[in-house]
């Protein structure tokens, strides 16, 4: 398990970029939904983390490619290529992900 921050870190809305290979984004909805992505677009360069959330979805920052959070899955283009999604667990108040992707991810 990868730590990523206190729940307190990362209010609702927001998102955590956690550097490594490869980086992964964390982001908690203003639902209180915490799912965690790999943080590079598949389109181009750019960290999802730096990018836009709506609802589920992660806008990336430089051409609106829009990824579902809950699967990595991209709902329009210009990106074609899901991003992996990976499990989040809290324990004790601190945001923890699974180093590993999911294996229904892409």
């Amino acid at each position: 398990m990868i730590r990523a921050c206190t729940v307190d870190e990362l209010p609702p809305g927001e998102s955590v970029r956690i550097p490594g290979s490869p980086a992964i984004a964390v982001f908690n909805t203003e639902d209180g939904e915490l799912y965690a992505i790999d943080d590079t677009c598949t389109h181009q360069d750019a960290s999802l983390a730096d990018g836009w959330l709506e609802g589920c979805f992660v806008e990336c920052p430089l051409h609106a490619a829009l990824f579902d959070l809950r699967t990595g899955v991209p709902s329009c283009l210009p990106a074609k290529e899901p991003v992996r999604t990976y499990s989040v667990l809290v324990d004790e108040g601190v945001i923890y992900v699974q180093g590993v992707a999911r294996e229904d991810a892409a």
